[in-house]
C-alpha cells in the first residue's frame, strides 16, 4: 500500500485520493487513508509517501535507450560551444588515446561550425593521426576523418536506396560529413564496439537512471540491433527490467511484402517487461542535415525530397500493416513529410482497420495550420520532444532556424497548437538525442526553454502547454498513442501498478522548480525501482 501522498489518478471518476493498495503488479484499490487499515494482509507493506504526489507512471514516448547505449560511445561533445572548444576536446581526447584507438564521440551540436560546413579539414589535425567518428546531435549524421574513411574504404560518392549521401566537396572528394543512417552506417564494420557485457552493464545503468528520474517505461522506437532482444531476454533471465519497454522495428524503402510480413510477426515477441509493438518508419530527415522534407525548398536548396525516393511505396507498406493490425510511428519533421502521413492514414478510408491512434507521426519540428485539425479528425496521435526546443535560439539565429528559414521557424513545435486542435500529444525525449529525464521534458513543455535557465529566451512561446497537458502527455496520452489506455495511463483498479511519486505537484509546481523535483518514489508492475534515501 501506498499512503500518506496527494493521488493525481487523471481517472474523471475520481481524479483525487490519498492511498493506493497494489497486489501482484495491479492496482487493486484507491481510496482514502481511512480505506486503508481494511486492506491491509498480515503480509502487507505500507509505504509512506509523506505528502508526495503520487502520478500513474511517467512514460517516454520517444526513446533510444537499446540503440542509444551504442550510439552514446565515447566522448559526450553536447557541452562543445564552438569550433575551438571542439578542437581542444578532440587534441586531449587523443592524447590519452591508446595505440590503434578511435577517436568517438557523439551529442556534436551543429551550431559549434557556425557558418563553415562541416568538414573533417577542420578536426584533422588535431588529432595526431588517430581515426575519428564523431555523432551530430541529431542523431542522424556524422563527421569522420580521413583515416576513419579509409578504413571504411569511401574515397568518394555511394549510391543509396534511401535518402542518404556522403558528402563529396566540387572533385569529388569526401568532406566527412555522412547524412543519414545508411551512410553514417557504412562506418560500423570498423568502429570500435563495446562488448556484450559492457553493453549489457550500461544498459542496465542507463535503465536505472531512467527510473530514479521516475520513468516507468518507454516507447522505444528502434531495434536495430538483431541482439536487442536477446540482451532483453538474458537480463530477464536473471531479474526484472526496471521498465517497461515496448520496441518498434524500423521499417526502409525497398521492403517486400516478405518483409512487411516479417515486421508483422515480430509483433508476438514479448517479454516480462519488453515487447514489439509497432514498426516505426522515416518519411523524412533532419533539418540541419538538409533532409526534411518541406513543402518548400530550404536557404541551400535542399528539403524537397522524401526520404523514401518512392513516397507512394511508403503508403503501401502503411497499409500493408494497417491492414495486419500493427501499430505505426513515422519520422516526419518537414512539413511536406508530416502532410504525407496524414494522406496516407486518410487515404485508408474503408479499409481502415478498427481502433484510433493506430498511426502516430514522430517530431512534427514544422507545420502549417491547415495540418493541425487533421490529426484529431483522422485520429492519428502526435509524438513530440519538447527539450528538441534547446538546439534552437529565440532569435533564430541558430543552424535549424536559418536553414528552415524564419516562417517556418514562428511555427517550430506547436505542441500547444495541436493539443489545442484535439489531437493526442505524447512527449518524449528522443534519448540519447537529449537527456531522458521526464521531470525536464514536462517543464521545457510548459516553459519552451530549459528548466533552470530563467535568462534563455523562450522558443515559440505561444506553444507552451499546460502543467496538466505536460503531465497527460507523459501518462495517459502515451496510454493512449499506445494502445494501452485500458491498462496505462491512470490510477484506478484493474490498472497496471506503474507509479511515479514527485516531491511536488507536477500540475502546479512553478516549472523550474518541477524540473529538479525529488523523485520519491518509482514503481514499475508493483516492484519499487527507485526510492529515495531519506
Amino acid at each position: 500500500m501506498l499512503t500518506g501522498a496527494r493521488i493525481r489518478t487523471l481517472d474523471p471518476r475520481r481524479p483525487w485520493a490519498e492511498a493506493v493498495a497494489v497486489k501482484d503488479g495491479t492496482i487493486v484499490a484507491v481510496g482514502d487513508e481511512r480505506d486503508v487499515r481494511d486492506w491491509r494482509g498480515a503480509a502487507t507493506e505500507v509505504v509512506d509517501l509523506a505528502g508526495a504526489t503520487l502520478t500513474p507512471g511517467l512514460v517516454d514516448g520517444h526513446s533510444h535507450p537499446v540503440w542509444g547505449v551504442e550510439m552514446s560511445t565515447g566522448l559526450d561533445l553536447s557541452d562543445c560551444r564552438d569550433l575551438d572548444g571542439l578542437r581542444t576536446t578532440l587534441a586531449a581526447a587523443a592524447r590519452a588515446l591508446p595505440p590503434g584507438g578511435w577517436v568517438t564521440g557523439w551529442g556534436l551540436d551543429h551550431n559549434v561550425f557556425g557558418d563553415r560546413p562541416i568538414h573533417r579539414d577542420l578536426i584533422e589535425d588535431v588529432l595526431g593521426g588517430a581515426p575519428a567518428f564523431l555523432r551530430l546531435y541529431d542523431g542522424h549524421s556524422a563527421l569522420a576523418d580521413g583515416r576513419a574513411l579509409a578504413a571504411a574504404g569511401i574515397d568518394g560518392p555511394r549510391e543509396f536506396a534511401q535518402r542518404a549521401s556522403v558528402v563529396c566537396d566540387d572533385s569529388g572528394r569526401p568532406t566527412g560529413h555522412l547524412v543519414e543512417h545508411a551512410a553514417t552506417d557504412l562506418l560500423r564494420p570498423v568502429l570500435p564496439r563495446p562488448s556484450a557485457a559492457d553493453r549489457r552493464a550500461r544498459l542496465l545503468a542507463l535503465l536505472g537512471e531512467m527510473a530514479a528520474a521516475g520513468l516507468t517505461g518507454a516507447h522505444v522506437m528502434d531495434l536495430q540491433d538483431p541482439d536487442a532482444l536477446h540482451l532483453l531476454a538474458g537480463i530477464e533471465a536473471d531479474a526484472d527490467l526496471p521498465l517497461r519497454l515496448r520496441l518498434a522495428p524500423w521499417c526502409m524503402p525497398g521492403v517486400d511484402a516478405d518483409g512487411l510480413d516479417h515486421l508483422v510477426a515480430l509483433q508476438r515477441l514479448t517479454g516480462r517487461r519488453w515487447r514489439v509493438g509497432g514498426v516505426k518508419f522515416f518519411m523524412d530527415g533532419t533539418v540541419e542535415g538538409g533532409t526534411a522534407w518541406l513543402e518548400r525548398a530550404d536557404c541551400h536548396g535542399q528539403g524537397t525530397e522524401a526520404f523514401w525516393p518512392d513516397p507512394a511505396a511508403y503508403t503501401r507498406a502503411v497499409h500493408h500493416l494497417d491492414r495486419a493490425g500493427v501499430r505505426t510511428a513515422t519520422h516526419a519533421i518537414g512539413d511536406a513529410a508530416v502532410r504525407h502521413v496524414l494522406d496516407t492514414v486518410e487515404a485508408l478510408g474503408a479499409d481502415r482497420a478498427p481502433g484510433r491512434y493506430r498511426h502516430r507521426v514522430e517530431h512534427i519540428e514544422t507545420v502549417p495550420d491547415e495540418q493541425l485539425p487533421r490529426f484529431a479528425a483522422l485520429g492519428v496521435a502526435a509524438s513530440m520532444q519538447p527539450t528538441h526546443t534547446a538546439y534552437t535560439r529565440a532569435d533564430h539565429t541558430d543552424a535549424w532556424s536559418q536553414r528552415i528559414g524564419t516562417e517556418r521557424a514562428e511555427r517550430a513545435w506547436r505542441c500547444r497548437d495541436l493539443r489545442d486542435a484535439g489531437a493526442v500529444l505524447v512527449l518524449g525525449s528522443d534519448w540519447p538525442i537529449a537527456h531522458h529525464d521526464p521531470r525536464q521534458v514536462m517543464a521545457t513543455a510548459r516553459l519552451r526553454r530549459p528548466a533552470g535557465e530563467p535568462g534563455t529566451a523562450p522558443v515559440t512561446p505561444g506553444q507552451a502547454l499546460t502543467g496538466l497537458m505536460a503531465l497527460e502527455g507523459c501518462t495517459s496520452h502515451a496510454a493512449l498513442a499506445a494502445g494501452e489506455e485500458a491498462v496505462a495511463g491512470r490510477i484506478a483498479p484493474g490498472y497496471r501498478a506503474d507509479l511515479t511519486a514527485l516531491g511536488v505537484d507536477p500540475v502546479t509546481a512553478p516549472a523550474d522548480e518541477l524540473g529538479t523535483a525529488p523523485v520519491r518514489l518509482t514503481m514499475t508492475g508493483g516492484r519499487i525501482t527507485h526510492r529515495a534515501v531519506g
